[in-house]
């Protein structure tokens, strides 16, 4: 399964696991980072295309480190002018290691098993509720039971 995505105005070919250079992102080391804009997603021979994006599907990565590139020399010079001007330049990267790209599938599976949980959970409460109120209703009748017989003898 691979997914193009775009980020930081380039598109990127990313698969689970792959470690990719990004152009700076703000988001410190060890932090997630999920990327929104799929432009394609190819999962065992079905391919999908957005239009611009497919909606529902999401990359996810952790940033591994920053870094600057390679140094590049920028050299300007006007012929017959005497004119000469030497300049570097190195450019900032983020390197993101891909974690998942989450379909939409894999989003409904998740939230229904939470629902589940939260289902059950509340189901659970609502018998422990019953039970309760049953007893408390069974002391009452036995009081009352009890202060008649008094009454009556």
């Amino acid at each position: 399964m691979y997914a193009i995505i775009e980020s930081c105005g380039k598109q990127y070919k990313v698969a689970e696991g792959d470690v990719v250079l990004f152009e700076k992102l703000d988001a410190e080391e060890g932090k997630k980072v999920t990327f929104d804009k799929v432009i394609l997603v190819s999962e065992e021979g079905k391919v999908q295309v957005g239009t611009p994006y497919v909606k529902g599907i999401k990359v996810e990565g952790k940033v591994i480190s920053h870094g600057k590139g390679k140094k590049i020399i920028v050299f300007k010079m006007k012929a017959k002018k005497n004119y000469r001007r030497k300049q570097g330049h190195r450019q900032p990267y983020t390197k993101v290691e891909i974690t998942s790209i989450k379909t939409a599938t894999e989003k409904k599976e998740t939230t229904t098993k939470s629902e589940e949980k939260v289902t059950t959970k509340a189901t659970e409460t609502k018998t422990t509720a019953k039970k309760e109120t049953a007893a408390k209703s069974a002391e009452k009748t036995t009081a009352a039971t009890k202060t008649t017989k008094k009454a009556e003898a």
